[in-house]
């Protein structure tokens, strides 16, 4: 009788993997057959496909994930991964991800904080778009049109090929992907001077929800303001962006000055939040603080980019932030493509190619945001030490603004936090083994983020939207009531919620492009 029964059982187990197997073969083919009904054939769909059943779908899949957190046997896996090779395929994915009931991830470089770029509670597919990365610089016009799976350093390099004296204001990191970055905001040393990314935008082209292509003219203006601040996953798939390119001169000068905490480096710290926003707009100085847990020291470095040359940026140092001590011989004239390797902490002996590396080393990471509207007293500024030496690897980056910035409107874009804020800050911790501490971390910047409560901006309490973070609040399975989204909504894009959400129910009223922080519709609002 007990052989009998474990006969049957094995029976039943093989035939219910049997019948696994042929329904996910069924879906295979089905989803398979309707990219190619859909998609034009210069080069076969079937060269962008991989299915869990493909040798190469776990490289693709794991090629581009940044944060470690989410690589593991455990992270839900997509369905399907399609690497476009032309816009038809793109549309393919949209039009056949409908019919089949999948959601759709977009990835352009992978750097989504908390991994909404590649991961999904429900059935979803990832349009994995490193594919459709050209980047086509006019100098005459001085613009040019970047697909978006291109990365920033791509662009750099690009434009750097065809002109020494156009530039453009993007990231610090070289890695990160232009659809992400360009569509929620972007900054870094040339924003005090130019704006942001997204404030540098022309003209785009979308696939929206019925795989149409659209541009700023057929998409409308709505739409076209909504895709440039507020991240452009919820509304569609962006093909490409023109960006405006921006004049730089022949000579730019940079320094890095290393300034321990313990040696007069918080009094610095707390200087700089008096004049970091009303320096020159030719001028920015950032501040990277870091800590080294083994020799229980602290280091602020002051990072900057000054569009001229030394003589003028000694003299503009001395006027605004003596106490620094800048020194001639701190500094290096450059060009402004070198400047970018520069303070992006590359090697400097690969030459300018090593803007066209699309990865770097992965971490396990977590990070939260700020913006800064008083000066931090140096009290407080004590209080963050002590909290850096309780945990290995945390950073904190403190980013200026001020110049171009408090120019720009809070409602000319998305991205809201303009006059009024005197610094950005970015926390992060992160390691680079599993070493069964990342909850530790986790918490650590949790309780160094509560800490910061009273000495950052309030009412709300503002974040960066690329720099994604789910302790704000979700969407929750596709449904989310007013006042939970307002919570995360508000702090990201301030009073431009609203529209934001009035824009969505527009174009995407049954939120088909939706993710875990995606503006959700009037329609799935809970009353």
């Amino acid at each position: 009788m007990g052989s009998s029964s474990s006969w049957i059982t094995s029976l039943f187990l093989f035939l219910l993997s049997t019948i696994s197997w042929v329904t996910s073969f069924s879906i295979d083919e089905n989803f398979f057959q309707c990219l190619q009904n859909y998609s034009q054939n210069s080069i076969p769909i079937s060269q962008a496909f991989y299915s869990p059943q493909n040798s190469s779908y776990s490289a693709i899949l794991q090629s581009s994930i940044q944060n470690l957190r989410f690589l593991s046997s455990t992270t839900p896996k997509p369905q399907f991964i399609i690497t476009p090779f032309n816009e038809s395929h793109v549309q393919a994915a949209v039009i056949c991800s409908r019919q089949h009931g999948f959601q759709i991830r977009v990835r352009s470089g992978g750097h989504d904080y908390e991994g909404l770029s590649y991961l999904s509670d429900v059935p979803f597919i990832i349009v994995d778009m490193f594919n459709l990365r050209s980047v086509d610089v006019n100098v005459d016009n001085q613009t040019a049109w970047v697909q978006s799976g291109a990365t920033i350093g791509e662009v750099y390099y690009r434009i750097a090929e065809k002109s020494r004296n156009l530039g453009f204001p993007g990231s610090v990191c070289h890695t990160v992907g232009v659809g992400g970055l360009f569509s929620g905001g972007g900054y870094g040393f040339l924003t005090r001077k130019y704006g942001l990314s997204s404030d540098n935008i022309i003209d785009a082209r979308i696939i929206d929800v019925n795989g149409r292509i659209l541009n700023r003219e057929s998409m409308g203006e709505d739409l076209f303001w909504a895709i440039r601040g507020a991240g452009a996953a919820g509304f569609g798939i962006i093909l490409s962006w023109k960006i405006k390119l921006v004049p730089v001169p022949d000579v730019v000068t940079v320094f890095i000055l290393n300034r321990p905490i313990e040696e007069g480096g918080s009094k610095l710290v707390h200087r700089w939040q008096y004049i970091a926003d009303k320096l020159n707009e030719d001028l920015f100085v950032k501040i990277a603080i870091s800590s080294d847990i083994a020799n229980k020291t602290i280091n602020a470095a002051f990072e900057s980019l000054y569009l001229g040359g030394v003589d003028e940026l000694l003299q503009l140092m001395e006027q605004s932030f003596p106490e620094l001590g800048l020194k001639k011989n701190d500094c290096i004239q450059m060009r402004w493509i070198e400047s970018v390797i520069y303070l992006s902490h590359l090697p400097n002996d690969e030459g300018l190619e090593i803007l066209l590396q699309r990865n770097q080393p992965k971490t396990f990471y977590k990070t939260k945001s700020d913006y800064v509207k008083e000066p931090i007293s140096e009290i407080v500024l004590e209080g963050i030490w002590e909290r850096f030496q309780k945990v290995d690897i945390p950073v904190m980056n403190l980013f200026p603004f001020g110049g171009k910035m408090k120019e720009i409107s809070e409602h000319e874009t998305p991205y809201p936090h303009r006059v009024g804020n005197i610094y950005e800050i970015q926390y992060r911790v992160f390691s680079r083994t599993e070493d069964g501490a990342t909850e530790k971390r986790i918490n650590w910047i949790k309780e160094l983020y509560s800490y910061m409560t009273p000495y950052v901006s309030k009412s709300p309490r503002a974040a960066y939207a690329n720099y994604r973070d789910l302790d704000l609040g979700t969407n929750k399975n596709g449904h989310t009531n007013h006042s939970e989204a307002e919570v995360w909504g508000h702090k990201y894009f301030k009073s431009n919620f609203e529209r934001l959400v009035q824009v969505k129910t527009k174009v995407d009223p049954t939120n088909f492009f939706t993710h875990e922080q995606s503006i959700p519709p009037l329609s799935l609002f809970e009353k």
